[in-house]
């Protein structure tokens, strides 16, 4: 029998074509989540249906999908709907934020909406049709809901016969241009995608004549299942992660917060990532997936791992692609942050081999922590690798043979000083990478004994050698040549005797040094004017670079002999230029045109001579 009125073709009370232009351009990802949408309300009436039924055995209601090219089918054996379920469900489209909040409060045991899900079919279908009897009233009619492309609807009340048994199907029409979703292969692979973690049984069959179907979600997850030993438990939950990462883990982390009903592992990557990258996790709700890229559900430093998670209490966002940042997911991140710090504990604690591979890999992400956590800092900052003069090692390693570590405040600065401070026995740590000057600092929190400075030129030179007066006098002339030639990159030139004895020259300057030369520089240039006047307050002595010559090698020897003015400038010209290379810093335009000018002016001395 039909209600009075029901059968009368009606329109949505909004624009449809601009709707479904909303969903596919501005809050899905892709057309592909009509299918999840579709689950995501078959799940909810399940829920209500047990809600109803509490004492009914667990499996005895379930999702049947069917797919044969020509049309896609959910089933469902949940709690159904009425005609006015219907038309609130849509009439929920449209209504103000309050009234919103207001439905997501009484459907907090619920993944999605009704409405807002089922027009997400019109992404790939013509006609959706809805044929629902509800399990709330034994004799409840079923009710009819056809829905087109085109805005109109009708909806009709049916005799019980229609449907004899409460649920819902919902029925599609795909559009010519839809295939690629909406074929039988790719149905079934968007169920497994979706829904292979739902607590309720889903089977898939690509006929609608009935029958048994193939299970969608055989297994509940592997966190859920027993094993017989630890052992067998790590296997499979390493080899879960690999299935949906497509990698082997360094380690699995097993994840519970019961608060909000989260279950799932952190599979620790193999190789090393980035740092800052922040790796998309796999987050389900309520066993649906949620998304494959909610980065949110960790803090930034955890880049190391990679997660997939069920929960029960985390927030989707409207497009239910992304979790709702709010106080719950904040908590969340904190306490699964928490866990990834306890599991450093117990490898440092109880495995060291594994933390040993562990930060082989992930050092950087280590030091990003141990920088803003103390526990973590004063636990493995011996054992993390630095740069140093004795090669890559650890602090604890360093410190037993360096009472006093230097750290430098540059790549640049380690690499002109680290052959001669290793050579003068100093301990100089390269402390230009990220965090590594403020983690070394920090070491006599952990090792009192040792004490920790900052490297400076003064530090350095006070190690060099003195060469003898008789020396010092016989190479005074070339020495004062050398300064005029090199008085226009603000550089002194002094004769010292230091190890190795294979490098030449040692060129001291600090990018500080050469910051506050080019200001002094600037404010002589707008002498007298308004900046002329800002920077001259601030002016102070520019320090000057240093050229450290090293009389041990046969070179220097050779050269502060020369008593050419023209080859001797020359010589020292590339002396500088040499020593500029190997500090490795980048060359400003004049000294890579010195660079350039004083090989070929040796070269074609050396032709001169040969010739």
């Amino acid at each position: 029998m039909t209600l009075p009125g029901t059968g009368a073709d009606r329109t949505f009370q909004v624009d449809l074509r601009g709707l479904v232009d909303l969903l596919s351009h501005h809050l899905y990802s892709s057309p592909r989540v009509y299918l999840r949408e579709l689950l995501q309300n078959a799940v909810d009436a399940l829920t209500a249906r047990h809600t109803l039924e509490p004492a009914a055995p667990a499996g005895s209601f379930g999702i049947r999908l069917y797919a044969d090219g020509t049309l896609v089918r959910v089933e469902d054996d949940g709690v159904g709907l009425t005609e006015a379920d219907v038309h609130t469900f849509l009439a929920t489209i449209g209504r103000s934020s309050k009234r919103a909040e207001k439905i997501a409060e009484q459907r907090g045991d619920f993944i999605g909406q009704f409405g807002i899900g089922l027009l997400s079919c019109f992404l790939v279908a013509d006609e959706i049709h809805v044929l629902s009897r509800s399990a709330r009233t034994p004799d409840a009619p079923a009710v009819e809901w056809r829905g087109r492309g085109d805005g109109s609807y009708t909806v009709r009340s049916l005799p019980v016969s229609a449907r004899p048994r409460p649920g819902t199907t919902v029925t599609l029409t795909p559009r010519a241009d839809a295939g690629e979703w909406t074929r039988p292969a790719q149905v079934h692979a968007l169920a497994r995608h979706f829904g292979s973690l739902l607590r309720h049984p889903v089977t898939f069959s690509d006929t609608t004549g009935g029958g048994a179907g193939a299970p969608v979600n055989p297994e509940a997850a592997p966190w859920e299942r027993t094993y017989p030993t630890p052992g067998a438990r790590s296997r499979a939950l390493a080899a879960y992660g690999e299935e949906v990462f497509g990698f082997a883990p360094l380690d699995t982390i097993e994840l519970d917060l019961p608060a909000v009903g989260l279950r799932g592992i952190a599979c620790v990557l193999p190789e090393a990532v980035p740092a800052g990258r922040r790796h998309g996790h796999r987050v389900h709700v309520k066993g649906m997936l949620l998304s494959e890229q909610a980065g949110e559900i960790l803090p930034e430093w955890a880049f190391f791992v990679r997660c997939v998670v069920d929960a029960e209490s985390l927030r989707p966002t409207a497009s239910r692609e992304s979790l709702y940042e709010d106080d719950t997911l904040a908590a969340v991140r904190d306490a699964l942050a928490e866990r990834l710090r306890a599991w450093i504990a117990r490898a440092a604690a109880s495995d060291p081999e594994l933390l040993g591979r562990f930060l082989q890999v992930h050092h950087l992400a280590v030091k990003s922590l141990a920088v803003h956590d103390d526990e973590i800092l004063r636990m493995l900052l011996p054992w993390l690798p630095f740069e140093t003069t004795d090669g890559h090692c650890t602090l604890d390693e360093f410190s037993r043979t360096h009472r006093t570590v230097l750290v430098t405040a540059s790549v640049e600065e380690f690499r002109q000083v680290a052959a001669i401070a290793s050579a003068a026995g100093l301990g100089v740590v390269n402390g230009g990478y990220t965090y590594d000057r403020q983690l070394v600092h920090r070491l006599p929190e952990i090792r009192p004994e040792v004490a920790v400075a900052d490297l400076d030129p003064a530090t350095l030179t006070a190690h060099l050698d003195p060469v003898d007066r008789e020396t010092e006098l016989a190479a005074a002339a070339y020495l004062a040549q050398a300064r005029d030639a090199l008085a226009v990159f603000d550089c002194d030139v002094a004769l010292r005797a230091f190890q190795p004895a294979s490098a030449p020259a040692l060129l001291v300057d600090s990018r500080e040094a050469r910051h506050e030369r080019t200001r002094s520089q600037l404010a002589r240039e707008q002498e007298g004017g308004v900046w002329g006047d800002i920077l001259g307050a601030l002016r102070q002595e520019a320090p000057r670079a240093q050229l450290i010559l090293n009389q041990l090698n046969p070179l220097v020897r050779t050269a502060v002999a020369i008593d050419e003015p023209e080859l001797a400038r020359t010589s020292a010209e590339a002396l500088y230029g040499q020593a500029a290379l190997l500090s490795r810093r980048p060359l400003r335009p004049a000294e890579s045109s010195l660079i350039n000018r004083s090989f070929l002016d040796l070269l074609a001395h050396a032709l001169r001579k040969d010739s």
